[in-house]
């Protein structure tokens, strides 16, 4: 299961509208908490979830909540050069992940099954080409990362995105056999999860 830092990301900027310094704070102490015990997110998250007693599919929350981020405000995962290049980078990512975020509307909310299959093709193809254009832009910005160790960093994480990438496709394919949403869900959530580790990679080694 992908960290669910990706959730507070999607909040933390509501949070911050009303006190930056507490958003900031909040944002440091858990982020350190989950370097330090990796999932104290995701149990944090399920614990108020089962104190309030609610039925949360929190694959399908992760993805609508993507949609609601601002780009300007989602620092973790934007890149602060000016070159070209970087805010490409950051352009195809947002592009990416608001893309994912319509797949719980766009093959849950069909009247007919024939409609879910026609939509979710055309989505396929949407999220195909968004995945190509990020892959595009993630080798653009390699030849600004200096020394070897920071290229084979990138490459690393190119890999396992494009590895994810496959997955994603494969799940989404077996959706039209099966109809089983939620493995989409989870699929498309491990795909953002990638998403952010390449833009925390270039944020690292250009930064």
């Amino acid at each position: 299961m992908p960290q669910l830092i990706e959730i507070l990301s999607s909040i933390l900027p509501e949070v911050e509208r009303e006190n930056v310094a507490s958003s900031q704070t909040l944002r440091a102490a858990l982020s350190k908490v989950e370097m330090a015990h990796p999932g104290f997110t995701y149990e944090m998250v399920m614990g108020l979830v089962r104190k309030a007693d609610l039925t949360v599919n929190m694959n399908e929350s992760i993805l609508r909540l993507q949609g609601l981020v601002n780009e300007s405000e989602c620092g973790d995962y934007r890149v602060t050069r000016t070159e070209d290049a970087f805010q490409e980078l950051n352009k195809k990512s947002a592009n990416l992940k608001r893309i994912l975020s319509r797949i719980p509307d766009e093959i849950t909310d069909r009247k007919t099954f024939l409609e879910t299959i026609k939509f979710s093709y055309a989505l396929f193809r949407e999220i195909a080409s968004a995945i190509k254009k990020l892959l595009d832009a993630v080798s653009e910005v390699s030849q600004y990362i200096p020394g070897a160790q920071g290229k084979q960093a990138l490459e690393h994480r190119k890999r396992d995105f494009v590895k994810h990438s496959k997955k994603f496709s494969n799940t989404l394919k077996e959706y039209f056999k099966e109809g089983q949403a939620n493995s989409v869900f989870v699929s498309a959530t491990y795909l953002i999860h990638q998403t952010n580790l390449i833009m925390l990679t270039v944020k690292d080694k250009c930064e």
